[in-house]
């Protein structure tokens, strides 16, 4: 990946010498006229010579185009099909190239955007949604009712990505006219509006120009997946130039775009897939790179913020955490007190203050930002006397120094490894053996589809698709999600899910928080998960660029590399291109 983009950069280069020798004489010069040959001598008068042609002016080099590039680097891989990636990059590209029918704010309040307004039934089952009028897809058609309830559609249909927030909830969406769209619910569902901040858009007609005729979904055949996995058909404020899988995605301005940009706003966009740490480095030395992800080690941000002109600044996850995630179905982890005995082995100060300083500890499943969140629950604190006394109420209390549980660890998130180190000397002072394995991220996703698959521990970040804890409770211990990289703990606890189930059901918003409260008890109780700590997302950003949230976000405090700001709950809403502002002209092929 690195010498791929090293190539291009080179090829790059030499493109733009070459046209700029083209335009500045290094190409040989044109000949002059060559002027008329005097007349020979005669005796006789003859007229005077006609005047010799002046040469023509040489005309004028066209100026190169400038333009302001945001170039960003990420995890590979990502998917643009609003309908299939869910990771961080994945929500940051379907973002920026295609529209939701709403936007979710600070601390999570619903602003209008494609839907201008909404209302519902009595009993909570039927929704209408009046449209925006006025909205330009990529390819200049309108975008109309029509293609919100196909998109809505072929959403529940593929089932992936996104879907299971709402697949369980939806029955159909019609179009009523133009711009009114009706949605009818199976069943109540408590934050609705919310949850369809992971909804995007689609071109209906041109997203039917290109399916496949596979038979999957009958004559809709693929329902446009292959096509879309490389193109797109948004409304978004970026348009795919040009997509290449596993290297690099390059997105250029959408100049229709109905909700305009901010000043000095990118024309065009690179999402780079390497985090690897000289690479990186080396790009933002070179001003090759404006953005950097946030996956780099704390000692590789010290370095870069040493570069001339590069700052580096933070928003805060308030919508997840960072767990250990322990496979309840292997020994000796079928045991609640072995489970125990390690939540209480780990040095969670070291944590957070040496490790990730900046981030906060845990109180249970759920981050303190969102709605519903239980501060009941006991903060993650390090106590080897309880971690030993649990460890002797387990059934393994004989035994237990014969097995050797691995911890399966991103090698995409090099401080990862610090983590699971200190978590295996942790371990050994009570005589757990701990094997941390880096392990890339594309094996992590394919080890979770399945059981027989899922390592003893899984160290891994994640979240809810909408600011209420029901959402993050869902992806993390609802059984449909089990087989997902945000499961690994195999609770398959039908209880569980009927109480999940019941508490997003309930639209009295007080009682749903309440009921969200006692699920966290539950869990707490049956120690599925080592809770880690709410995170910190880090980015180095050179000085001509400004990120929105250092504007517009929320001040939280001052850090060890920056300062600290919370900024939108939505997915992929951090990465909202186009109120980046970048300060800085340059050529572009």
């Amino acid at each position: 990946m690195v010498s791929k983009i090293n190539l291009a950069i080179i090829s790059l280069v030499v493109i733009v010498v070459a046209a700029a020798g083209l335009y500045y004489g290094l190409m040989p010069p044109t000949p002059s006229p060559s002027p008329s040959p005097s007349p020979s001598p005669s005796p006789s008068p003859s007229p005077s010579p006609s005047p010799s042609p002046s040469p023509s002016p040489s005309p004028s080099p066209s100026p190169t185009p400038q333009y302001r590039v945001l170039r960003t680097s990420w995890p590979l891989p990502f998917y643009i099909d609003p309908s299939v990636g869910t990771d961080q990059a994945s929500s940051a590209a379907q973002y920026n190239l295609y529209d939701p029918l709403i936007q979710l704010g600070l601390e999570g309040t619903i602003e209008p955007w494609l839907a201008e307004n909404w209302t519902y039934s009595e009993d909570g089952l039927t929704w209408i949604f009046k449209i925006k009028k006025g909205v330009k897809f990529h390819d200049g058609s309108t975008l109309n009712a029509e293609d919100v309830a196909w998109s809505m559609t072929r959403f529940i249909k593929l089932g992936t990505g996104r879907a299971y927030v709402l697949t369980p909830f939806i029955e159909n969406a019609t179009a009523i006219d133009d711009y009114t769209v009706e949605v009818k619910l199976k069943t109540k569902f408590g934050p609705f509006i919310s949850a369809l901040n992971g909804f995007y858009v689609l071109n209906k007609d041109l997203v039917l120009k290109h399916i496949k005729d596979t038979g999957e979904f009958g004559e809709l055949g693929d329902y446009g997946k292959e096509w879309l996995t490389l193109n797109d058909a948004g409304s978004g404020p970026y348009k795919v130039r040009r997509f290449v899988m596993g290297e690099k995605l390059v997105m250029e301005k959408f100049s229709d775009y109905w909700a305009g940009f901010a000043d000095k706003a990118p024309d065009i966009v690179e999402m780079i897939g390497t985090t690897e740490a000289i690479t990186i480095r080396t790009l933002m030395a070179n001003k090759e790179l404006e953005f950097t992800d946030q996956w780099q080690t704390l000692e590789n941000f010290q370095e870069i913020k040493k570069i001339e002109g590069v700052h580096i600044e933070a928003a805060m996850d308030t919508a997840g955490g960072w767990y250990l995630m322990i496979n309840t179905m292997k020994p000796p982890l079928d045991d609640v007190h072995f489970r125990r005995a390690l939540q209480y082995v780990l040095d969670y100060d070291k944590i957070v203050t040496d490790i990730f300083p900046g981030t906060v500890k845990m109180h249970g499943p759920v981050n303190s930002a969102m709605l519903g969140w239980n501060p009941d629950i006991p903060e993650s604190t390090r106590n080897i006397t309880k971690a030993q006394e649990e460890l002797a109420k387990s059934k393994y209390a004989q035994n237990y120094t014969e097995y050797n549980i691995e911890l399966h660890w991103c090698a995409e998130v090099p401080d990862e490894e610090k983590v699971s180190m200190l978590f295996m000397a942790n371990a050994a002072e009570i005589g757990i053996t701990i094997t941390p394995i880096k392990t890339p991220w594309t094996k992590m996703v394919q080890e979770a589809s399945s059981v027989e698959t899922h390592p003893h521990i899984v160290y891994i970040g994640a979240g809810g698709a909408y600011p209420e804890a029901g959402a993050l409770l869902m992806n993390r211990y609802h059984s449909k999600n089990a087989l997902t990289w945000m499961q690994n703990e195999n609770l398959f606890n039908s209880t569980l899910d009927a109480l999940l189930e019941d508490a997003l059901q309930t639209l009295d918003f007080e009682e749903r928080m309440e009921k969200y409260k006692q699920i966290q008890w539950d869990i707490f109780n049956i120690a599925p998960s080592i809770y880690l700590y709410q995170g910190i997302g880090w980015h180095a950003m050179q000085g001509y660029v400004t990120a929105p949230y250092t504007q517009t976000g929320k001040f939280v405090k001052s850090g060890v590399l920056g300062n600290v700001y919370i900024y939108k709950a939505q997915s992929g809403g951090l990465f909202d291109f186009r109120m980046y502002q970048v300060d800085r002209l340059i050529p572009y092929g």
